[in-house]
């Protein structure tokens, strides 16, 4: 490696994203850095560049882990508090389809499809009436009763997911997509959504948090039962982060 890919990602990150944007303008930013971030030779060289040492490996494997619901989450680049690169590595069959919670971002993300599909789901609010937040649904209303928590990190060196109960809640299902590879989209921070992979092989996704105005939790919205107060959140040791950066750059080739 030439070891140009890790400076020239940087800079991409730093000239698009840093400046009085609004949270428009920082989405579609942010989705043109992970198009052009995105492209299989590219991206492929920048993990090959990383392996080698082309970053602080203990950092990014500290903040690297396999979430909850099966695809590994690596960060690649972190821009000091504000921006965070990462690829997601989706396992087909390590949950059911549609089995994760809605929820939402602390910051305006983007994110682009390298190989493989997600399916996604956005989700609206809809606000109960306050004297009869359980009136069961009529016909057809198509309101999903659920459950809500405030999420947000724990102290100390090793995180846990905190999941703080608010209340019942109604959502209404807004739209539905499929993203194939070579298909990019953005959200701003507050936008409910839900994703998984619907094939039957590994799905790969590079996915960009721009952490400008960072939200101090996230709104998680649940239909399959209460959850436990805390998740662990238990980072990868450097060993790990380098098979898995090896795994990818075999998914990439």
């Amino acid at each position: 490696m030439d070891g140009r890919q890790v400076p020239a990602a940087r800079r991409l990150l730093t000239r698009s994203l840093d400046g009085p944007l609004s949270e428009t303008e920082r989405v579609a930013a942010a989705r043109s850095v992970v198009v052009a971030l995105g492209a299989r030779e590219r991206l492929r060289d920048l993990v090959a560049e990383l392996a080698a040492g082309g970053q602080d490996t203990q950092e990014c494997a500290r903040l690297s882990y396999r979430h909850v619901l099966g695809f590994d989450k690596l960060l690649l680049l972190r821009d000091g508090t504000r921006h965070m690169l990462r690829a997601h590595v989706w396992h087909p069959g390590a949950s059911d389809a549609g089995a994760e919670d809605v929820h939402n971002h602390r910051c305006a993300l983007a994110s682009y499809v390298v190989r493989g599909r997600l399916s996604m789901e956005l989700y609206e609010h809809e606000i109960c009436a306050p004297d009869d937040p359980d009136a069961p649904p009529g016909p057809d209303d198509g309101v999903i009763r659920a459950v809500r928590y405030r999420e947000s990190l724990g102290p100390g060196p090793v995180a846990q997911w905190r999941l703080e109960p608010v209340g019942r809640a109604r959502l209404r299902l807004a739209h539905t997509a499929r993203y194939a590879a070579g298909s990019d989209y953005g959200l701003p921070a507050r936008t409910l959504h839900r994703a998984w992979c619907d094939t039957a092989a590994p799905t790969v996704t590079l996915f960009l948090e721009t952490g400008v105005g960072r939200r101090s939790h996230t709104d998680v919205f649940t239909t399959a039962g209460p959850h436990p107060h805390t998740v662990p959140k238990a980072p990868l040791g450097v060993p790990e982060y380098l098979a898995a950066l090896d795994a990818l750059a075999r998914l990439l080739r």
